[in-house]
């Protein structure tokens, strides 16, 4: 199946969960937020929500900013490396 994680296209094998897939991209899940379609995806929701072929799924992780960390905390897309 074909989806794209940030823009980037990716193969997957099977109907992994998003849970699944943020464990295989080994990404930190305390520090990230995801958006499959368009859609927000609560992290309490990551097991259950099953991908499909061709899903568009945005990943940003927060980053705190500014000067004496008074600023809000901010996100930034996730780079993806093979």
């Amino acid at each position: 199946m074909r989806v794209y994680v940030n823009g980037e296209s990716r193969e997957i094998q099977g109907n992994p969960s998003l849970a699944e897939l943020i464990t295989e991209l080994d990404l930190p899940a305390a520090r990230i937020a995801v958006e499959v379609n368009r859609e927000v995806v609560r992290r309490g929701e990551w097991g259950s929500r099953m991908l499909q072929d061709e899903d568009k799924i945005e990943i940003v992780h927060f980053v705190g900013g500014g000067f004496g960390g008074s600023s809000p905390q901010r996100g930034t897309k996730v780079k993806l490396y093979p």
